[in-house]
C-alpha cells in the first residue's frame, strides 16, 4: 500500500481545494467539523465542475451549518443542483476522511496553522474503505436545512423590489460573513435594515421574507420591534385605501443613514452592542 503526504498546506481549505479540484466523480466526506464543512461548501460553490459530495457528519455540525444563513442557503443551492448531499451519522466518527473513487484521503489538522492530507490509492484498500463508509452513509439520517436557495433569495428580492436592494442585501450578507460575530444580525435583521435603507414598507419586506422562506411575518415583526427599541429603526405610518395604515421602515440612527451598504452591518452591530440591555 502506498501512502503519500503530498498535500500539505497551511489550512484545511487549501488542502480541500487541491484535492477536490482534481476530482470529478462521487466523493464521501466523513467526520468534518464546522470549519471544514464551511470550507467545503464554499469550495463546491466556487467550482465550475465540482464533484458530487456526500457529507456525513455529526448532527451538531449540520445544525451549525443551518444557523449560518449564507452557508446554509449556499448549501441548499448545492443540494438542489445535486452536487451535495447531507446526512447525520448515527455512529461515532473518529476520523476526517475524503473517500474518492480512486483514493482515500485522511485529513490531519493538528492546529489552526497546519493541515496535511495522507493519501493512499491502493485499489483493494480504497474499495474496502468505500464500501465501509457507503454503508455508514446508508444508515445515516437525512437532515433538512430548512433554508431557501441563496440565488433564489437574491433574485426574488430584485424581482419584488429592485436591483439596488438586491445588490445591497448581497453586500450586507457578505460583510457579515467576514465579521467575527454577527450577534443579533441574522438574515431577518439584515433584511429589515436594507429595507429601511430603501424606505420600504414592513408589510412588503415581511411578506417577501415569508414567501421566499427566510422567516415568518411574525419573526420580522418581532425583530422590527426590537430594532426600534434599540434605536436602529424608526417607522412612519402610510395610509392605504382600506384597512389600517402600513408602516414605512426608516433607519433610526444618523450613522446608519450615512453608512454605505458594506458598512451597514458593522455600524448596526456597534449600536446594538452599545445599547442598554
Amino acid at each position: 500500500m502506498t501512502i503519500t503526504s503530498e498535500h500539505v498546506g497551511p489550512s484545511i481549505a487549501e488542502n480541500l481545494r487541491t484535492i477536490l479540484t482534481e476530482e470529478s466523480g462521487e466523493v464521501i466526506a466523513v467526520g468534518f467539523d464546522e470549519e471544514s464543512t464551511g470550507e467545503l461548501v464554499k469550495i463546491l460553490a466556487e467550482s465550475e465542475e465540482p464533484p458530487n459530495v456526500r457529507l456525513l457528519v455529526r448532527e451538531g455540525v449540520l445544525k451549525w451549518l443551518r444557523d449560518d444563513f449564507v452557508l446554509a442557503s449556499t448549501a441548499a443551492e448545492l443540494l438542489e443542483a445535486e452536487t451535495l448531499e447531507l446526512r447525520a451519522a448515527t455512529e461515532r466518527l473518529d476520523r476526517t476522511l475524503l473517500v474518492t473513487e480512486e483514493t482515500v484521503v485522511s485529513l490531519l489538522i493538528p492546529d489552526d496553522e497546519h493541515s496535511a492530507a495522507l493519501v493512499t490509492d491502493d485499489e483493494e484498500f480504497v474499495a474496502a474503505v468505500r464500501e465501509r463508509w457507503s454503508g455508514v452513509w446508508d444508515d445515516g439520517e437525512a437532515f433538512d436545512l430548512r433554508t431557501p436557495v441563496y440565488s433564489r433569495v437574491l433574485d426574488s428580492l430584485g424581482e419584488e423590489f429592485n436591483s439596488a436592494m438586491e445588490s445591497d442585501f448581497r453586500t450586507v450578507l457578505e460583510s457579515v460573513e467576514d465579521m467575527d460575530d454577527g450577534g443579533e444580525l441574522d438574515e431577518v435583521g439584515l433584511s429589515l435594515l436594507v429595507a429601511a435603507k430603501h424606505e420600504q414598507l414592513l408589510y412588503d419586506i415581511s411578506k417577501w421574507g415569508e414567501d421566499v422562506g427566510v422567516a415568518s411575518k411574525a419573526t420580522f415583526s418581532r425583530t422590527k420591534t426590537h430594532f426600534e427599541e434599540q434605536g436602529l429603526l424608526e417607522t412612519e405610518k402610510v395610509p392605504i385605501d382600506v384597512g389600517r395604515p402600513r408602516l414605512r421602515l426608516l433607519l433610526g440612527e444618523e450613522r446608519l443613514r450615512e453608512a454605505e451598504a458594506e458598512e451597514l452591518a458593522n455600524v448596526a452591530r456597534d449600536l446594538l452592542s452599545a445599547a442598554p440591555a
